[in-house]
């Protein structure tokens, strides 16, 4: 077996990028002639010409069309094994991220008592800033609610909440026990400024069952605005309600039924495997559960 050297698969990938000797070697700090010189120690350890040079640069051979892809695979994995082993050496640090409404606090204070030495922290994000907080490593974990993308990352769902509809306190609903999608089926409701499509639809139940679009309310610049449109009788909103939930005065929620809950989730990103994340999720499954209604 060729016992290969990551570096020299790594000027390979620059060579074949650039399609330029000159080019790659100016990329990576390094002479043309040394450049040349580590490709050619490559090919001879895996005995197969990988490229060519041409009057216009420098291009594959047919080996080396087949070997880029699985370099390129090659140095992510060792990129991966190395991020994984300063995770798991690094001084212990975790910092779970919120979103509104939703509290960790239960989990965390648990992770601290089994860990004392670690140093976790807690976080509150926007509504539909766990992803970015996530893949930017400012938080390690996201206790948050679907929908949301989810490629990247290890979701786990935590438990369900009810969902309802706010109105103002003097709607034509409100004091109803329950309502369905067609009680609503002509109220407007507002739009979020750059809202995930996904996230959005679920939100405004778009489409409805039976095709009707649904009516436009105000467009709003962020998810905290949209109670003050409900309270000024500008359109509904559609929330996730938990058990003793309180709205302000100049609005009520009423469980809204035939449709599917709300999904609290816990996200991670996928492959860490840190023992401080491992730890909290084990620990969120049974610690962070559905808030239980008032007595």
């Amino acid at each position: 077996m060729a016992d290969l050297d990551l570096r020299l698969v790594r000027y390979f990938t620059a060579v074949a990028e650039h399609r330029h000797f000159g080019r790659a070697a100016e990329a990576l700090h390094i002479t043309q002639p040394s450049l040349s010189r580590q490709i050619a120690a490559l090919e001879h350890q895996l005995g197969a010409r990988l490229l060519d040079r041409t009057p216009r640069g420098t291009r594959l051979t047919e080996a080396g069309e087949v070997f880029l892809p699985r370099a390129r695979a090659l140095l992510g994995a060792a990129e991966q094994a190395a991020a994984e082993a300063r995770a798991a050496a690094e001084p212990s640090r975790l910092t779970v991220g919120f979103t509104s409404g939703l509290i960790v606090t239960s989990a965390v204070r648990e992770l601290r008592r089994r860990h004392p030495d670690a140093d976790v922290r807690s976080r509150h994000l926007r509504w539909d800033g766990a992803r970015a907080a996530l893949l930017e490593r400012r938080v390690d974990a996201v206790v948050t609610r679907l929908p949301f993308a989810t490629d990247q990352l290890e979701v786990t769902v935590l438990y369900d909440e009810p969902r309802a509809v706010v109105v103002p306190v003097d709607h034509r609903l409100a004091g109803k026990e329950s309502v369905t999608v067609d009680d609503i089926a002509d109220e407007p409701m507002p739009r979020i400024t750059g809202a995930d499509p996904a996230w959005a639809s679920f939100w405004r139940i778009e489409p409805r069952p039976d095709g009707r679009p649904v009516p436009d309310g105000p467009e709003i610049l962020d998810l905290e605005d949209k109670f003050e449109v409900v309270a000024a009788g500008e359109a509904l909103v559609i929330t996730a309600y938990p058990p003793g939930a309180r709205l302000r005065p100049d609005v009520t929620a009423i469980p809204l039924h035939g449709v599917e809950p709300s999904q609290v989730a816990l996200a991670t990103r996928a492959g860490d495997r840190s023992r401080l994340v491992s730890a909290f999720r084990k620990i969120a499954r049974t610690h962070l559960t559905p808030p239980s209604a008032p007595a």
